[in-house]
C-alpha cells in the first residue's frame, strides 16, 4: 500500500539526518555522543515516518477517487501530521462497483441501488447484514439456509 518512492524517500531521509548528525554538526565532547546517537535516531525516524505517511496518503486518495494534489497539498503544508489527521478525519469510504451493472456505490451496500444485486448476505426477514458463515440471523434469530441466498455468498450450506 505504501508507494516504492515513499520507502525509498524514507531511507534517505533516515540516512540524511544521521549524516547531519553524526557528519555536519560538531562534536567536540565526547561525552554528548549517546544524546547525539539518540537525536539523530529520534529526528531520523520521525522524518522517514512522515514520508511514509506521505506515501500512504497518495495511494489511499487515489483508491477513494478522492484529488491526491490536493490532500498531498494539505497534508504537506500543515505543519506536525496535522493535515494527515485531516485526511483521515474528512476521507471518503471506499467505492466498489457492481459487478452485474457497474455502478459505482460504497463498499458497505448490500444491494446495489440501480439493479438489486445482491452484494452481501442479508437475512430474509429483517434485511440486516449477516456474514457467510452465520447460521441465524444476529439480530432476529431467523434460520439463515430457508432464505436460499445465491450461491456465491454462501460459505457453508447443510444442502450441498
Amino acid at each position: 500500500m505504501i508507494p516504492r518512492w515513499s520507502m525509498v524517500l524514507a531511507i534517505l531521509l533516515f540516512a540524511g539526518m544521521q549524516y547531519i548528525f553524526h557528519g555536519v554538526m560538531p562534536h567536540h565532547k565526547h561525552e554528548l555522543l549517546p544524546m547525539r546517537l539518540m537525536a539523530g535516531y529520534w529526528w531520523g525516524a520521525f522524518f522517514a515516518s512522515y514520508a511514509l505517511l506521505l506515501g500512504y496518503v497518495s495511494r489511499d486518495v487515489k483508491r477513494r477517487g478522492m484529488s491526491a494534489g490536493l490532500w498531498m497539498l494539505v497534508c504537506v503544508v500543515l505543519p506536525g501530521g496535522i493535515g494527515s489527521v485531516v485526511y483521515f478525519m474528512l476521507r471518503q469510504p471506499i467505492l466498489s462497483r457492481c459487478p452485474n451493472c457497474s455502478t459505482t456505490m460504497e463498499s458497505g451496500y448490500h444491494f446495489c441501488p440501480q439493479c438489486q444485486f445482491q452484494m452481501a448476505p442479508v437475512c430474509g426477514i429483517c434485511h440486516r447484514g449477516t456474514k457467510i458463515t452465520d447460521v441465524y440471523c444476529t439480530q432476529c434469530g431467523h434460520d439463515l439456509a430457508e432464505d436460499y441466498a445465491p450461491a456465491r455468498l454462501r460459505a457453508y450450506s447443510d444442502t450441498e
